[in-house]
């Protein structure tokens, strides 16, 4: 095989019967092959590997006595963990990152060798590499270890690395943070550099854009600017919805219970703590026990719950089921708690105490498919409602820790499989991404800014049904299991309204706003008209608040725009003189006079999707 001059110049890596491999690879026989250039996924991870280690030799070279840990590939880019005797300054990444264009315009060789283990860990030792000896340590004793050098840096790795420094033309570091030895609390305190790569800089400058515009929709940031919630430290990972952000989270439930009913399910309520035998028959007890919250009791243990399913099957066991009962579809707004590590807690979009709108479908097998088709016809419009066009399946197959035969996760994954592909929809595949209990479909969302976010889900459960005794009677007359479907469409409640508060970068639609508009007056003298517009729009079902201080007009109108209201109404002489009302926009646009009821029926029109009790 012959490769031309410009394809062999941008090579950055390759690819032999599938596995990635240096461009000094050595081919000895016939093989598949696939040359990686910076246009390829597998590229642009090379690059952004190869990165990580350009920040390591730059750190060694600016701050010998640091000690270099691991340093890997992340969404959008890498981080490398170093043991320092002093914090990381800006000024000290600044400074290593203007070490690492240096470096990179030296276009130094990147060259892979093979050391035994016991060399490579005597050689880490005597350059007081204590970190990178202790890993190699940790490999099999006799095996040998691949090792990378540029220039005077020699690191552990598996590789690939793109061929020579000078291929890294793109990056950026962006902060430090800590990070514990081994993710371990026990060790020490490690400092972490995050940086960014990119083949092409407008690809970087994008990226760059993205964070600026994710910055200023922090739904944080929005959550106090907005009044709608907070989370203070005697609730670790827990939310005080305060009266604005519950208006908020109401319109949401309310608009999924119309889902409920409109789609066969009946809404139910489990207990918030059940017994810890339940948990051990469901395998949670086994399987999920470090992520759950339990308590005691008059000599009995017991779980808060993480999920809802166990409880729902205790609803279907109460009672002889038929085969014709089948589908029984159960949704809950269900409270659960999980024990989440608390540096990995985020707003409300990671917390330890959540609201999923959940569901279970407990259906035969040959049921799966149509329910599995009817879901995702269901969450696709629920999505675009919210303003979410683009969505990404993915199906994640079974996790080696899990339960069940494989007979029947061989039957679950292909049954999820075949519904994408009957529902139209293109997919990925997430080996070893299911649930202990069962494989499912991951369904992401794009927001406004290009982010991705996982949100609903669907899974085929064979297995938990059988554990918790479920059955039903079928056509035979014989008892059989059902299988269990479990389902959500926004995933947690918290979590979906921080998506939503960021994708719209707090200026919520009207049919969502906390509050739908507000009345103003100009002077005193038109207070109480003011107050009778808003009253006789709340009494029109609308959320209207009125703001009657004794400010200038132009100061309310300024703090209320802050607020990302949908409406503005402005009442001064002329509007009170002749029963009108001045209406302002969201962003300034001014609609000017008309009366009260074409202003409802302007907010009708606005709010069709809640006022009408449309759904999906």
């Amino acid at each position: 095989m012959s490769i031309g001059p410009g394809l062999a110049k941008a090579a950055l890596a390759g690819r032999v019967n599938g596995r990635l491999v240096d461009t000094s690879h050595r081919i000895e026989s016939d093989v598949e092959l696939a040359i990686v250039t910076d246009k390829d996924a597998d590229g642009l991870e090379v690059i952004r590997h190869s990165t990580a280690h350009l920040l390591a030799f730059a750190v060694k070279s600016l701050f010998p006595e640091a000690q270099v840990t691991i340093g890997p590939v992340i969404d959008n880019g890498f981080y490398y963990d170093f043991s320092f005797k002093r914090p990381f300054t800006p000024e000290d990444l600044a400074a290593i990152e203007k070490k690492m264009a240096e470096l990179a315009k030296q276009d130094l060789p990147v060259q892979r060798e093979v050391w035994s283990r016991d060399k490579a860990v005597a050689f880490f030792k005597s350059i007081g590499e204590f970190y990178k000896a202790e890993l190699i340590a940790a490999i099999p004793a006799g095996e040998d270890v691949s090792l990378y050098r540029e220039g005077e840096f020699v690191d552990l790795c598996r590789g690939p690395h793109v061929p020579s420094t000078g291929r890294l033309k793109v990056f950026k570091l962006m902060k430090v943070a800590g990070a514990y030895w081994r993710g371990d609390s026990a060790n020490e305190m490690l400092q972490r550099i995050y940086g960014t790569a990119w083949a092409k800089k407008e690809d970087q400058e994008s990226y760059l854009h993205m964070l600026e515009e994710a910055e200023k929709r922090d739904h944080r940031r929005l959550g106090t600017q907005l009044d709608l919630f907070h989370i203070q430290d005697e609730a670790p990972g827990m939310v005080f919805w305060h009266p604005r952000g519950w208006a908020v989270w109401q319109q949401i439930e309310q608009y999924m219970r119309r889902i409920y009913r409109d789609n066969g399910y009946q809404e139910v309520r489990c207990p918030q703590i059940l017994d810890r035998s339940l948990w051990e028959r469901s395998g949670h007890w086994e399987n999920y026990r470090d992520n759950m919250f339990t308590t005691a009791s008059e000599n009995r243990d017991y779980a808060v719950k993480p999920m809802n399913c166990p409880g729902h099957v205790q609803i279907f066991n109460k009672g002889l089921r038929s085969y014709r009962d089948l589908p029984l579809r159960y949704g809950e707004f269900g409270s659960c708690h999980r024990n989440e590590p608390s540096g990995s807690l985020h707003g409300i979009m990671r917390i330890r105490g959540f609201t999923q709108d959940d569901g279970h479908v407990f259906c035969t097998e040959d049921q799966i498919l149509d329910e599995c088709v009817a879901f995702t016809e269901v969450l696709q419009r629920v999505y675009k409602h919210f303003g979410f066009d683009q969505v990404i399946y993915k199906v994640a197959t079974r996790p080696a820790k899990r339960v069940g035969a494989d007979a029947l996760w061989d039957k679950a994954e292909q049954a999820l499989f075949e519904s994408l592909r009957r529902s139209g929809c293109d997919y990925e595949v997430s080996p070893g991404d299911g649930a202990f209990y069962g494989p499912k479909i991951e369904y992401s969302l794009k927001d406004a800014i290009g982010r991705v976010w996982q949100c609903g889900t669907i899974q085929v459960d064979f297995n938990m049904p059988q554990r918790l005794g479920a059955e039903y009677v079928g056509e035979d007359n014989a008892r059989h299991v059902p299988v269990m479907l479990h389902r959500a469409v926004l995933g947690s409640m918290e979590r979906f309204i921080g998506i939503l508060l960021e994708n719209h970068a707090g200026a919520l639609p009207t049919w969502l706003a906390p509050v739908q508009a507000v009345v103003l007056n100009i002077s005193e003298h038109q207070a109480e008209y003011a107050q009778q517009v808003a009253l006789n729009l709340q009494k029109s079902g609308f959320r209207v608040e009125s703001d009657l201080r004794n400010e200038k007009i132009t100061y309310k109108i300024r703090e209320h725009s802050l607020q990302k209201l949908p409406y503005q109404i402005v009442i001064g002489d002329k509007e009170k003189a002749a029963n009108l009302v001045a209406v302002r926009a969201r962003g300034g646009e001014d609609l000017g006079q008309m009366s009260s009821d074409a202003f409802v029926e302007m907010l009708q029109r606005d709010c069709a999707l809640a006022v009408s009790g449309h759904t999906a």
